[in-house]
């Protein structure tokens, strides 16, 4: 059995959760990993991925390290952003619309997967870290963007809040708001709501 101290440093190395094939190349077995979940050392997030049992970890981390290809998206984002102070009660992300939809059932963390083409994931793409664990996530460019797209998914005041924080923020790049609104297809829609006031 592999020391328990080095199998904590592993957690933590990789943000806290493991998949089965980095708990066996610490010498581990499926019998061994079974044993350390009857035994309550280490829980099943989902299939082929663990945490430490009473660990909590923050849920970008979770996601980044279970779909490494999903990008926070849409209300997840603008609350990244703090344009907006409302809490998602699912973790919105974007992903291929050709990925097998099953996998993102899970009960925890709560997601709401956004089916998008492929040629538009690779827009206005960001990442910041967290515990060593890097997260992707739309610029605040492209999020403005996803939000006059889905502005009917949205309640009236968290769009407008949105924008008007948008409008303001200092690190906002109107060059880029331009490029992705031309990219996705929604130039018309961005001068009427955002344009007078850039």
């Amino acid at each position: 059995m592999v020391d328990k101290n080095k199998l904590i440093e592993e957690f933590k190395k990789h943000g806290g959760v493991l998949k089965t094939a980095e708990l066996k190349s610490l010498g581990l077995s499926s019998r061994q990993i079974k044993k350390l979940v009857d035994e309550g050392e280490i829980s099943k997030i989902k299939q082929g991925y663990y945490e430490l049992a009473g660990e909590v970890n923050p849920e970008e981390i979770i996601i980044a390290r279970l779909f490494p290809n999903a990008i926070l998206f849409l209300e997840s984002a603008l609350l990244h952003y703090g344009y907006t102070d409302r809490i998602p009660t699912a973790w919105q992300i974007a992903v291929d619309r050709n990925s097998e939809k099953s996998q993102y059932d899970i009960t925890y963390p709560l997601l709401q997967p956004f089916y998008q083409e492929p040629k538009f994931l690779s827009i206005g793409v960001a990442t910041y870290e967290i515990q060593g664990v890097e997260v992707k996530i739309f610029d605040r460019d492209r999020t403005i963007c996803d939000l006059l797209r889905y502005e009917k998914k949205l309640e009236r005041e968290v769009f407008s809040n949105a924008i008007m924080r948008y409008i303001k923020d200092p690190k906002k790049n109107v060059r880029h708001l331009v490029e992705y609104a031309e990219a996705l297809n929604i130039t018309k829609k961005m001068q009427s709501q955002i344009g007078k006031w850039l």
